[in-house]
């Protein structure tokens, strides 16, 4: 990986569940489970490291609401009298810069952590926030894979079991609802959609929407087949997403840039349609996996999303497999 598509990778906040994509360019063939494996640990590496130097960007939103850019997926930050709140945890490596931001927002003290899922670009923070006296809350499955070692086939990797005090120490099967800094908050459970423990924040009263890894902005996304994802149900994840937001919505994907709104989502759920669309009529008509890949099925939208990490051939076979 070149030094610009580092600094890229940096400045975005992307994650290791988008190593896949930057082995597959990286060397321009679908890797055996070795070079996998071996893939994967060099861009886990080099993602640490570029995390525990990469600043962090605050965008103030509203409602004492803001976004952090920088440690691995979006993490947005409520503060107020019941202490800060963050959906989600970036990288544990960032914790200095992370620190630093949190503290621009206000003296409050640390208090509440939700994951929006398990992976590790959004939960490897949990272990000094949790120190900080953060109480960790998240859909069930996502303790589930927190709590052993999880394998992601896509990178022959195993990840390892975080320690208890780091794992979701409170959890919900379907919907949580939770008032905190006068602020009126919804969980919901998308059903598997990136993975199968994804979930969706909602603040109420300033109509703020955090989709974690059910959106990506601006990019193809990666779909863990591993632990329940599929592009079914990204799909239907954003169709619950749209009908969560209106014109007036703040939303904030895990990935890409942090301020979104309807109808950049709307663009994004329109581009999984269609290249799932093309992709199934393609297994339909027998194609294997690499013919689907050397057909294109992306092309139409390469130009906009397949710039990242998450390349076209990539993405192809990522929906290949869970169509």
């Amino acid at each position: 990986m070149g030094s610009p598509k580092l600094q890229s990778m940096s400045r975005r906040g992307f994650c290791l569940c988008c190593v896949g994509g930057a082995a597959f360019a990286a060397t321009g063939g679908w890797l055996s489970p070795r070079q996998a494996y071996a893939e994967a640990r060099g861009l886990v590496s080099l993602i640490k490291d570029s995390a525990a130097t990469s600043p962090i960007k605050t965008y103030k939103l509203r409602n004492n609401i803001s976004a952090l850019e920088g440690s691995g997926g979006n993490i947005a930050v409520l503060t107020g009298p019941d202490g800060k709140l963050l959906v989600d945890a970036g990288i544990g490596v960032s914790r200095p810069q992370l620190s630093k931001a949190l503290a621009e927002l206000g003296g409050e003290p640390i208090a509440h952590l939700i994951n929006t899922h398990w992976h590790f670009d959004h939960a490897d923070g949990n272990e000094w926030l949790s120190a900080a006296g953060a109480k960790i809350l998240a859909h069930e499955n996502t303790r589930k894979h927190l709590s052993v070692v999880q394998r992601v086939e896509d990178w022959d990797y195993n990840f390892l079991a975080l320690p208890a005090s780091a794992v979701p120490a409170e959890v919900f099967t379907k919907e949580q609802n939770l008032k905190l800094n006068g602020a009126s908050i919804a969980l919901r459970y998308y059903g598997p959609a990136h993975t199968d423990g994804d979930i969706s924040v909602m603040f109420a009263e300033a109509n703020i929407l955090h989709a974690g890894d059910t959106f990506w902005n601006g990019i193809y996304p990666f779909i863990d087949h591993s632990t329940g994802g599929s592009i079914d149900g990204m799909i239907a994840a954003s169709d619950a997403n749209l009908a969560a937001a209106n014109n007036d919505t703040i939303i904030i994907p895990g990935h890409g840039k942090p301020v979104s709104n309807k109808a950049e989502l709307q663009g994004f759920r329109d581009m999984l349609v269609a290249i799932r669309d093309n992709v199934g009529n393609l297994k339909k008509q027998g194609k294997t996996r690499d013919e689907t890949v050397a057909a294109k099925p992306t092309a139409a939208f390469d130009a906009k999303w397949g710039q990242f990490l998450v390349d076209p051939g990539f993405f192809t076979r990522l929906v290949y497999e869970t169509a």
